[in-house]
């Protein structure tokens, strides 16, 4: 069964429907659905095995983000299914990421500190250094046309281990992406937590700055205003080597999603984009 077809099963419709699929996901496939008035975001999506993602583990983070409220509500799930209440809203752009950076840092702070009060059951540990490790391993396994430079990169992540180290532990949304931010006017909303789990701030805060081409001035701002002051020498340090991490761990993904994905996206040329802004901020340190 394709997944329109397994939309219209779902017994959460009144009535008949309108389906329109919504672009720009590079993971998972998601469809606006109206239900006479009202009207839903549908995410298709099964365990994704070679990228750590388990649908049970979203769904548990999905009610707790909606919970504290930077959400939209979970309204059914089934396996490989997720139905969100719709929001009316504009998806963000690395420019109005920057733009809204006073708004976005109090939500992730938020995030950070008050989801745990929230979870249920098992949560997991997204620790950017295991998964380089992991997803080298699968891609030697699967015969990647990056073995050759598979073995720098885990060198240099051990490097980036140390240097940003000792670190504090938080519950971070792991995927900060322009996409994943919502403007509904008044409120930004966060959405996608298949990678949701407990990490080092700093990668959530330097992730945040790597995907949306901060410069030195606002990458200070925005650590200054996570720690109520200005960073310091040692901080900025670590915070330098997450942000590394954060790159290097964005490009093996695109190695990974060049094997096994299945959506139209250019995944080789994101690769390159994100290998290389990973080699610049690695030669900064």
């Amino acid at each position: 069964m394709n997944y329109v077809d397994k939309i219209k099963t779902l017994p959460i419709w009144k009535g008949n429907i309108s389906l329109n699929p919504l672009e720009g996901g590079i993971t998972n496939h998601n469809y606006l659905i109206k239900d006479g008035t009202s009207k839903y975001v549908v995410r298709m999506g099964e365990d994704i095995p070679e990228h750590l993602v388990y649908r049970s583990n979203e769904l548990n983070v999905s009610k707790a983000a909606h919970a504290i409220g930077v959400s939209p509500k979970l309204i059914h799930f089934e396996p490989g299914v997720m139905v969100f209440d719709y929001i009316q809203c504009k998806t963000l752009d690395p420019e109005t990421v920057r733009i809204n950076l006073d708004k976005i840092m109090p939500i992730i702070k938020k995030i950070h500190f008050e989801m745990p009060n929230q979870l249920n059951g098992q949560s997991i540990i997204f620790w950017v250094f295991y998964v380089i490790k992991y997803y080298s391993n699968f891609l030697k396994k699967n015969n990647s046309s990056h073995i050759s430079i598979i073995q720098e990169l885990i060198k240099k992540s051990e490097t980036l281990e140390k240097l940003s180290s000792p670190r504090d532990i938080v519950f971070g949304h792991n995927d900060f992406l322009a996409a994943n931010f919502l403007d509904d006017g008044s409120k930004i909303w966060v959405v996608d937590w298949e990678y949701g789990g407990f990490n080092d701030p700093l990668f959530d805060i330097g992730g945040l700055a790597s995907n949306n081409d901060f410069d030195t001035d606002l990458e200070n701002h925005s650590l200054e205003l996570y720690y109520d002051q200005k960073p310091s020498k040692e901080l900025l340090i670590r915070y330098n080597a997450m942000k590394a991490a954060s790159l290097l761990r964005e490009t093996m993904w695109s190695m990974v999603s060049e094997i096994t994905s299945n959506l139209e996206f250019d995944y080789s040329k994101y690769t390159e984009e994100n290998l290389t802004k990973f080699n610049n901020t690695f030669e900064s340190l």
